[in-house]
């Protein structure tokens, strides 16, 4: 097992970007200072502070406690804010369009403003900061996690917490009915047809049903037929793969799902299956906690998870980076900046933070039995399965996120609605998609 874990290592990042675009995203002449002569001086950054701003996200919560010992070793104050994550985008964007220095490092979602605020200049590429200190191991970062954080060739931030789509399922349902865990989506359409019993309100299936939360779900289908949103600069949402894989996941929603499934998100989908009235749920491994605490779930000792389901082109859930650490481009103190972002990715960090249950990108944090304390038994084996491969992002990885997932959704609301002509829809859809693609090559 660890041989193969190790496989999934790697610290590549795409094709180079164009020099006039790094320049427009800091300094690109200034390079760090050497961690040698830091360690000479004792307490380099004595008297000096940075400004950390999160998201009310537990890896926050789990950091805090974790500062006073940061603080004195390097005698650097750190001022920590947070917000809730549309509070954190808007604040964010309001301060760096007005050129803020501040914060000097801050939580974001790589896929979902990440491109914007590296072509905006927002954030300073971290390349030469993460590979100067060989102690700091950055090939022990995911390679797909890397690949969340990179923009256009650059490393935009560094992740912090990863996540994996997976399948969630009733152990109990499954063992009565004498099913096995489906290893196919085939396999799994073929289950939930035979667990669907809604006269004795049991469903076959639940999934995210909103037009753009269900967009990031319907990914890992997307995947493993063997599409993908983009194809270079080219949207590719109306092809065989596209088209059979939102057919197949709007499907198993209208056919098998609960009521009220066309309005439902993450906290609906799974709050639904917590209750016990749904045999199948495919969603982010980071949620498993809402179906296996015995006060939200009242299955809590039935659940089960398993690698997502194989298609034609093999099980390819997506494996990202929701939550990176990114340094601001204009702030004063760039070297304290890092100073910080590198203790707090650290292996000791990320095993203390992955403790408290925040899925870390470091594989060596993830081979120590201590690293996966914060994790059902269970499903430890389904996240190191799954983060072996996988697809960096899921998301079309454009500038205007929120067109684009809307687009995307509506091809599979419309086959939640029974619409019979699919891939009229995809190729509207498609349409809508370049359009969004080609003007944000104007921006």
């Amino acid at each position: 097992m660890k041989q193969s874990w190790n496989r999934w290592v790697g610290a590549g990042t795409a094709v180079m970007m164009a020099a006039a675009l790094a320049a427009g995203c800091g300094n690109a002449s200034e390079k760090p200072a050497d961690s040698n002569t830091k360690a000479a001086a004792g307490k380099p950054f004595e008297g000096k502070s940075i400004t950390l701003v999160t998201a009310n996200h537990p890896w926050g919560e789990a950091i805090k406690p974790l500062l006073p010992e940061f603080e004195a070793a390097t005698g650097m104050k750190v001022n920590i804010q947070s917000f809730f994550e549309d509070q954190l985008t808007q604040k964010l964007t309001v301060q760096f369009t007005s050129g803020s220095a501040t914060p000097d490092v801050f939580m974001y979602r790589p896929l979902q403003e990440g491109k914007l605020f590296f072509k905006n200049g927002w954030v300073q590429p971290l390349d030469d900061y993460a590979k100067k200190d060989a102690a700091y191991d950055f090939n022990d970062f995911s390679k797909s996690a890397v690949g969340t954080a990179t923009v256009d060739g650059k490393l935009a931030g560094i992740p912090i917490i990863t996540e994996q789509e997976i399948l969630y399922y009733r152990k109990d349902l499954l063992q009565k009915a004498g099913i096995s865990v489906p290893k196919t989506i085939d396999e799994l359409v073929a289950a939930v047809k035979k667990l669907h019993d809604p006269k004795n309100e049991m469903y076959g299936f639940v999934a995210r049903g909103q037009r753009s939360p269900l967009v990031t779900q319907v990914s890992s289908f997307l995947y493993s037929e063997g599409g993908d949103f983009l194809k270079g600069d080219k949207a590719t949402i109306n092809t065989p793969e596209a088209v059979k894989a939102f057919t197949t996941y709007g499907t198993l929603l209208k056919d098998y799902g609960p009521p009220g499934v066309l309005n439902m998100s993450w906290p609906q989908a799974i709050g639904i299956f917590a209750q016990g009235k749904v045999a199948f749920y495919t969603d982010a491994n980071s949620i498993y906690q809402n179906a296996t605490d015995k006060e939200k779930s009242k299955v809590a000792d039935q659940v089960g998870f398993a690698p997502f389901p194989a298609g034609k082109d093999g099980s390819k859930p997506y494996n990202i980076t929701s939550w990176g650490l990114a340094m601001n481009s204009k702030a004063a103190n760039k070297d304290a900046a890092w100073e910080f972002i590198k203790w707090a990715t650290s292996k000791d960090v990320v095993l203390k933070t992955q403790q408290k249950g925040n899925p870390g990108a470091r594989a060596s944090v993830w081979d120590k039995p201590e690293g996966t304390t914060g994790f059902p038994a269970e499903l430890v084996p389904v996240i190191k399965e799954s983060a072996k491969g996988g697809v960096d992002h899921d998301r079309p990885t454009v500038i205007s996120v929120g067109e684009a997932r809307d687009a995307v959704g509506e091809i599979v609301q419309k086959v939640m609605a029974g619409d019979t002509n699919i891939q009229e829809v995809a190729d509207k859809a498609n349409q809508a998609l370049q359009a969004i693609i080609d003007k944000d090559k104007t921006k």
